[in-house]
Parts: structure tokens; sequence; C-alpha cells
């Protein structure tokens, strides 16, 4: 994969299994996978059929798009699967899983969720910090749900246990348009500097 190009064709989706309190959760999944649809960019997800999950795939599908999930044989086995996707991608573990829909992508968001989610986004964002990748990451920030870990990432480069660049590479927006709007227009650190005086000091 390129991971240079900024032409986003498929999106990567990490959000709950489940559909959350706020009914504005839902509305977000489904505005997601219609606006991915008729961008025509592919959306690329852990391929279950429940909570946020199945919302964003199902609306993207009945938006004439095109879904791509990435599941784990045990989930798929408990008939988590989504049956209805363009393409299903079954793996063996969940390491392959995120570095599958990794390489399948132009770009990570994130929508509201739990462990699992925020696992999904912090590991985007360390192998991007890493330059294993140099892809885009995102928050759709829905009625406020991110706001607290915001203040924390921005508490960590305060306590300078982060850096501004790898703080800043993170865009969070409430605005799905324009979230998609900066992320193809993302202009990744220069990991390189960083990864050379990481050697030397002790700010991560």
């Amino acid at each position: 994969m390129d991971t240079d190009r900024k032409t986003i064709q498929a999106i990567c989706l990490f959000c709950g299994s489940s559909p959350g309190m706020d009914p504005a959760f839902k509305l977000a999944a489904t505005q997601l996978g219609t606006t991915l649809a008729h961008n025509n960019i592919r959306l690329i997800y852990g391929g279950g059929h429940v909570g946020l999950m199945g919302v964003a795939a199902d609306a993207c599908l009945s938006a004439g798009g095109e879904v791509v999930g990435v599941i784990p044989r045990k989930l798929m086995e408990k008939e988590v699967g989504h049956a209805g996707l363009t393409q299903m991608h079954v793996v063996e573990t969940m390491h392959e899983r995120k570095a599958l829909m990794t390489r399948l992508c132009d770009g990570f968001i994130a929508l509201p969720g739990g462990y699992g989610t925020l696992d999904e986004l912090f590991e985007a964002l360390t192998w991007q910090q890493l330059a294993y990748h140099l892809l885009p990451v995102g928050i759709l920030n829905v009625s406020g749900f991110f706001d607290h870990l915001v203040k924390f990432l921005d508490h960590a480069r305060d306590e300078r246990l982060l850096r501004d660049a790898h703080r800043n590479s993170l865009i969070v927006d409430t605005d799905l348009q324009k979230l998609i709007a900066r992320m193809q227009s993302f202009v990744p650190p220069n990991n390189e500097k960083w990864l050379d005086r990481a050697s030397k000091e002790s700010i991560v």
C-alpha cells in the first residue's frame, strides 16, 4: 500500500459493537456509512453486524457503497459476523485483524465505542507515530463523547509525554464532511527526526 497518497479511497472505521445510549451515535454511524458510499469511499471495519458497526455497514450498503469486513474466526463462529458484506476477510487473531485493516485503508475514523475502539484508535496513532504508516487518524466527536479523551491527550502533551506534532496529528471534528476534508489534506509529522532524537531523549 502506498501510504504517501492523499486521495482517500477507503476508510477504516473503529466504533462500538453496542449502539450506546445516545441516539446521536446511531445517527452518526448511519451518516458516516451513507457519506462514504456517496463519495465512493470503501468502508473497512471489523465485520460485525451488531451495534454501531452494523449500523454503519448497513447504511453504506444501502446507499450502494462497498463494505469490507475483517473479523477473527472466533467471532465469526459466534455468528457476530455480517452476512451481507461486499467482502469478508476471516483472520485468526485480533493482531492480524488490525494489521489487515491498516493495509486495506487510506485513513481511520473513530466513532463512540469502548475498549476495543480505543485499542484500535491508539494502535493506529502509535503506528503512525513510529512511521509504520503515514495515514490520517480522525475522531468524529459525536455529542462530546471524546471531550475528556481529548483533554487527557492535551494533558499528556503539557506534561511532555506527548510531542506537539503527535498530539496535533490526531484530527478531531464534530462535522463528518469537514473531518474527511481535513484527512484528505493531512500531512504526517516528520517522524524520521523524532525517531532519531528519541534514542537520545526521555520524551516519547
